[in-house]
């Protein structure tokens, strides 16, 4: 004679996923996207890549859009 298995109980559907993201699953594309936009908007790396003038100014006013400078 076999015993019966127990099988843990499964969510009821319908109410859509019930799933927590990890604190870092949050953050650490926040900080991807902050550091690459810092990047981006350093004035010192945008001038020393010294390639196409249209990209240091399209950069230039990203800078001053970002910064409210109004210069």
């Amino acid at each position: 004679m076999s015993a019966p298995t127990h099988t843990p109980p499964r969510p009821a559907h319908g109410r859509g996923a019930d799933t927590r993201l990890p604190w870092w699953a949050l953050l650490l594309p926040a900080l991807a996207f902050a550091a690459l936009l810092l990047l981006i908007l350093n004035p010192a790396d945008a001038h020393a890549a010294g390639g196409d003038p249209g990209i240091d100014r399209l950069v230039e006013r990203v800078q001053r859009i970002v910064l409210h400078d109004g210069s």
